[in-house]
């Protein structure tokens, strides 16, 4: 039992939080918004403007300098840095940061006088990194869908996808190759900013590795024949892949200046969604995960290997052991908020006073919110569809909460489980009217749990199960137990059944 650490960087910010593991209480947190306290890296939303819809990259250099920010805040705080037994953490997935050969050494010789920012520029080989949101690869994945076929889902999880790292790193590859040449080191956001703790090149873990269109899940290995094609000599620039509870190092001695007691254990980081798979409690299957933010993600883990037919549908390794199942939304708040300001409502009535005023089912409105390119289903050009002409304003809310309910029901159903507990985080989990609807589209109890940083709290989990063996159940118990319980009404349950197959019917129209 001790104090662990657990970090998030996530898309917009980056997330710390400590927890005593033998008391079950949080500490303290601290984060750091990326647009609003580091505005000379230009990005306001995480990532860099371009004129081009399709690409979304990120400076690398602003998930470090929010690093030093972050830690410098809980150590301003008073936070028992010094107490920390442990850290571990976890990334937006997908990203990539490419690095030359001078990366080990200055991870070696990091001094504490200066910032990380300023030490690590130079072992940039690429200056920015590709994120989850980039869509610009449409030409490397129909070459690896062609050369692979069926193969790349059934082994790998997934089939090849716009936004994973493989196809970032053909591109790359093809467009850039002198830098990709001089590129030694190839890193998920969360392997990178693992290396920061550790002072060296880290590993990288199943759940995270999962999302590159690179790790074969059959053999949990790099799949030699995938990275030949994607780039050329793909596997020498790679990590290890390793399990969710290897240590992948100790403490640099740079972040001492912090507090923190140079040599303790760093546990292998994981993507943002395996950790908030185990940050919600949801390691076990049988129990499900929807996160409501920027995109929606329904994930849950998994009783056996099995992929979506329909390609929209990923499996990850599941930090806790096994794989989890993953869909990613990318309309979700997105496209909540833009049906608000279009109605011209404030959040109280979005959230509350439309459910009063609408019943459910709604008259049958539906609407497709496609108003940015979709990964589920897969809609590259953005377009905004409903079956009706006319609406009152809490009648188009509860058109798009109904909607976006049926939507994650409906490809959610190639897991092949009926879950009768369904665990909501993220902004919009507040919702009360949402709550309700998602609990009438599933027929299932919606729950939510005390601390909204589920990702960064799956971290300091992971870790305390990594360094000091605490079972994954007992910090269930001590640290995501449940506060809120939505329940279904089975009177609902024939209207949405209907509601489903008019939803699937105009889906099927696009």
């Amino acid at each position: 039992m001790g104090i662990y650490l657990g970090l998030d960087s996530s898309t917009q910010g980056l997330k710390a939080l400590l927890i005593d593991s033998g008391e079950g209480l949080i500490l303290g947190e601290a984060s750091v918004n990326f647009g609003a306290e580091l505005p000379q890296y230009e990005s306001p939303k995480g990532f860099l403007p371009n004129a081009d819809p399709l690409i979304k990259v990120a400076n690398p250099l602003l998930w470090a300098d929010a690093l030093d920010l972050v830690l410098a805040k809980l150590a301003a705080a008073k936070m028992p840095l010094g107490k920390v037994a442990g850290i571990s953490g976890a990334g937006q997935q997908h990203g990539s940061v490419f690095l030359n050969s001078s990366f080990e050494d200055a991870l070696a010789n990091l001094d504490s006088r200066k910032n990380l920012p300023e030490q690590l520029s130079p072992c940039l080989s690429r200056e920015v990194s590709p994120i989850w949101m980039d869509r610009s690869t449409a030409v490397e994945v129909a070459e690896l869908q062609s050369q692979f076929g069926a193969r790349l889902q059934s082994d790998t999880g997934s089939p090849a996808i716009e936004r994973f790292t493989g196809p970032q790193i053909r591109k790359f590859s093809k467009t850039e190759r002198e830098k990709y040449r001089k590129t030694v080191h190839v890193h998920l956001v969360s392997s990178f900013m693992c290396s920061l703790f550790c002072g060296k090149s880290a590993a990288i873990d199943y759940g995270d590795g999962a999302g590159m269109n690179l790790l074969n899940l059959k053999t949990l290995q790099w799949d030699g024949e995938i990275a030949s094609f994607t780039a050329p000599k793909l596997l020498d620039k790679l990590p290890p892949v390793v399990a969710g509870t290897f240590i992948a190092g100790h403490l640099s001695p740079y972040f001492a200046k912090y507090g923190l007691c140079p040599g303790i254990p760093v546990a292998v980081w994981t993507g943002d969604n395996p950790s908030s798979l185990i940050g919600m409690g949801a390691g076990e299957p049988g129990v499900a995960v929807i996160s409501l933010g920027t995109s929606d993600t329904f994930f849950a883990a998994m009783r056996e290997f099995k992929t979506d037919p329909a390609g929209c549908g990923h499996v990850f390794g599941n930090p806790q052991g096994a794989f989890m199942a993953l869909i990613c939304f990318s309309n979700g708040s997105l496209a909540r908020e833009r049906i608000k300001d279009e109605c011209g409502v404030d959040w109280d009535f979005f959230n509350k006073k439309a459910g009063a005023m609408t019943l459910p089912g709604n008259g049958g409105r539906l609407i497709l919110p496609y108003f940015e390119p979709e990964s589920t289903p897969l809609v590259l050009k953005p377009q905004v569809k409903s079956n009706f002409d006319t609406a009152s304003s809490a009648e188009r809310v509860r058109a798009i909460l109904e909607s976006q309910a049926l939507s994650i029901r409906l490809h959610s159903g190639w897991i092949g489980e009926k879950f009768s507990r369904i665990r909501v985080t993220g902004g919009a989990s507040g919702c009360l009217l949402f709550r309700q609807i998602l609990a009438d589209v599933f027929q299932a109890e919606i729950e939510t749990i005390s601390i909204s940083a589920s990702a960064a709290l799956g971290g300091a989990l992971r870790a305390a199960n990594a360094v000091d063996g605490i079972p994954f159940g007992e910090l269930y118990k001590k640290f995501t137990a449940a506060v809120e319980c939505t329940k279904s009404n089975p009177a609902n349950a024939a209207i949405y059944d209907d509601a489903l197959q008019r939803y699937a019917a105009m889906e099927r129209g696009i």
